[in-house]
């Protein structure tokens, strides 16, 4: 595993005996890393996060696994609400969004992977439980985005990737629309993890959690619309989630 660097934070405080269930990945949105580093040291920013990782797959530890760090912010995954309590994060270098998105580069994703392996056995976190930052916060978030390579990690057992679809009912649902397979559709949803109403009504709340899914699971098409492939991505997911559910 890449050398790890130590780069204590003061941003942190006690996970008060809570145990650690989540590992959820950032990207640092951020012109460069050293401006990233920075921030995420500086206590009057008040973030941090537990590892920082550069392009070049460089590791900076800022916070202690065992204390929680300061990064997730509001928002909920399989009715956790407290997500720095119960997560470890790590953020990786990348622009972001904002200021000229791109891919994360081998080098930065073969760290990502040695260190985060260590991370999923040390605290068993399950498969399904290592999701990015849009997962937990999918109104305010979209890192680490539709270039983040998922699949990359569970081939190295990190986490979980499926492809294919499951035939669903019914066919596209977006904004505006309400009824029977809306309500459906956000209860699978919540069922799956996202922290989201279930009334039936096709809200802006709705468009940002499908969105964030699609983000997450069918990266091609991340426009927060129902169509047929991804809520066929979504039932195959929770099948395969229900067969492989650990005892």
């Amino acid at each position: 595993m890449n050398r790890i660097v130590n780069q204590p934070s003061p941003n942190h405080d006690s996970r008060d005996g809570a145990p650690v269930s989540i590992l959820m990945i950032h990207y640092t949105g951020m012109k460069t890393g050293a401006e990233a580093l920075a921030r995420l040291r500086d206590p009057e920013a008040k973030v941090s996060s537990h590892y920082l990782i550069d392009e070049d797959g460089t590791i900076y530890r800022l916070v202690a696994e065992t204390e929680r760090a300061w990064h997730a912010g509001k928002g909920s995954w399989r009715g956790i609400d407290n997500i720095n309590l119960r997560s470890i994060g790590i953020e990786l270098v990348n622009p972001g969004h904002e200021w000229g998105y791109r891919h994360f580069p081998p080098a930065q994703m073969k760290a990502l992977a040695d260190l985060a392996r260590g991370i999923v056995a040390r605290w068993t976190i399950d498969p399904f439980d290592v999701i990015g930052h849009s997962d937990g916060a999918p109104l305010r978030k979209t890192d680490p985005g539709e270039l983040f390579d998922w699949s990359y990690l569970a081939q190295r057992g990190i986490g979980f990737w499926a492809e294919g679809v499951d035939p669903v009912a019914g066919g596209r649902l977006g904004p505006g629309e309400s009824g029977t397979l809306v309500e459906a559709l956000q209860a699978d949803l919540a069922d799956f993890g996202y922290g989201l109403h279930v009334h039936g009504r096709y809200d802006d709340e709705t468009r940002a959690v499908v969105a964030a899914f699609q983000r997450h699971w069918r990266p091609a098409v991340v426009d927060g619309i129902a169509d047929a492939g991804t809520r066929g991505r979504l039932a195959r997911l929770l099948r395969l989630r229900a067969e492989t559910a650990r005892p």
